[in-house]
């Protein structure tokens, strides 16, 4: 999967769970990379976008950290310089900020972050196992489990 995918994918997760857990309405992806025109970039550059910046954001305060950034890597995909950095300046500045491989990774560490109960790793997992089949009656079945009693 890219690493779109795997952003897209832990997003679908995070909005099927958000109507039980709140705290999840405050997840938001920053726009900084990818491949654009060249006037496009410098608006961008202009308006603040900083090389390196984590790819999301939880603006929820929990186990003493400020909010939790998110830099999301697929396959062998390591961490630029910049993007190491800004991790540690973000650490320095009381957010817990990580590294994660799939979108999965990115879910445990958002359940763990906002005490999510761990039981719904397996219902994900299905999620994600449907999703790809496209198969809508089990997705929602799956978003009926997670998060449950």
């Amino acid at each position: 999967m890219s690493e779109h995918s795997e952003q897209a994918a832990l997003i679908a997760c995070v909005d099927l769970n958000a109507g039980r857990h709140p705290a999840l309405r405050n997840v938001f992806a920053i726009p900084n990379g990818g491949a654009r025109h060249k006037a496009v970039a410098g608006k961008i550059r202009a308006e603040g976008a900083r090389p390196g910046v984590p790819d999301l954001c939880l603006a929820w305060p929990a186990h003493g950290w400020h909010g939790l950034y998110i830099e999301l890597k697929v396959g062998r995909n390591k961490p630029s310089a910049a993007q190491i950095d800004w991790l540690a300046r973000l650490e320095a500045a009381g957010y817990r900020a990580v590294v994660c491989r799939g979108w999965q990774a990115a879910w445990r560490e958002i359940a763990w972050y906002l005490d999510i109960a761990p039981r719904q790793g397996a219902a994900l997992a299905a999620r994600d196992r449907h999703a790809a089949d496209g198969d809508g009656a089990a997705l929602a079945e799956i978003a009926g489990e997670v998060g449950g009693g």
